[in-house]
């Protein structure tokens, strides 16, 4: 069966989806993005997603083409006619079509594509540890920003692959590990301390990041917001990256060196069993 995408008001087979070169999303990157991952047919955190993406469009000045919940009636659609129950679902929202110029001179109508896709028939409770890499963080400044924009963010995923390794680790400015090109990054001390970078214009609040967090507290472990150095990294007893894709998945080695033993740690391994149990709910 073909998969079917949602396209500018039309439900359309998704090898006819289809939009115009002059939209400035193509022709500029000017727009948002959302992926909401699914669980026995379920949206995982519908609500925080669609914040963020009004959020984001806020941020860039960026109507949202429908109301809220026409919005949320298309995903639930595009989720049912794909038959997805355990995937994602994926929205994009751009400025819209107008003559290739930099700025724009009237309002435009915004353009939504949402399509979804099954990634798996079951969620691993248990999943190795990976290894990472890291790279200098060459982003714009506005990271907080979930924009179409993301050729730095792939460059560094394409390093990684070409590495062998799962993820790329952004390193900043000040030596400090920012994020990864599509997760947010954690450590745990020695002293039991889970670490992750505060929710600054420096990261995208992940909103896997902020659900586990609020895990991390449930179970009463000690959560700290600060910025953390490859240094700490290479040094905690353990690391692990979040996002709507990969849950919870544990770091083995960074750069080609082991973290602690190179193996999945007892913080990041309860984390992610809590947090599929909290989201499969």
């Amino acid at each position: 069966m073909s998969r079917i995408a949602y396209v500018n008001g039309s439900y359309v087979p998704h090898r006819d989806a289809a939009i115009s070169i002059d939209d400035r999303g193509y022709q500029f990157g000017d727009g948002v993005y959302e992926v909401v991952f699914i669980i026995n047919g379920k949206m995982v955190d519908e609500a925080p997603h669609l914040d963020r993406l009004e959020r984001s469009l806020s941020e860039l000045s960026l109507p949202m083409p429908m109301s809220r919940a026409a919005l949320r009636l298309i995903m639930a659609r595009i989720v049912r006619l794909n038959h997805v129950t355990n995937g994602l679902v994926y929205m994009q929202i751009t400025r819209g079509v107008a003559k290739r110029d930099h700025k724009w001179t009237q309002p435009l109508k915004p353009a939504l594509v949402v399509t979804a896709k099954q990634i798996g028939k079951d969620v691993a409770r248990e999943v190795a540890a990976v290894p990472v890499i890291t790279v200098a963080d060459e982003r714009w400044v506005r990271r907080d920003i979930k924009t179409i924009q993301l050729l730095p963010n792939c460059l560094a995923k394409q390093q990684a692959y070409q590495a062998g390794a799962y993820e790329a680790l952004m390193i900043d400015d000040d030596g400090s590990i920012t994020e990864g090109s599509s997760s947010n990054a954690w450590i745990v001390t020695k002293k039991g301390e889970i670490v992750t970078r505060p929710a600054t214009h420096k990261i995208l609040n992940g909103i896997t990041r902020r659900t586990v967090a609020a895990v991390a507290e449930e179970l009463q472990l000690k959560l700290v917001e600060r910025p953390f150095t490859l240094k700490e990294l290479s040094e905690a007893s353990e690391a692990f990256l979040t996002s709507a894709s990969s849950h919870v998945t544990p770091i083995g080695s960074c750069d080609g060196t082991k973290i602690a033993d190179g193996q999945a740690g007892p913080v990041a391994k309860r984390l992610r069993l809590a947090y599929i149990d909290k989201v499969s709910r």
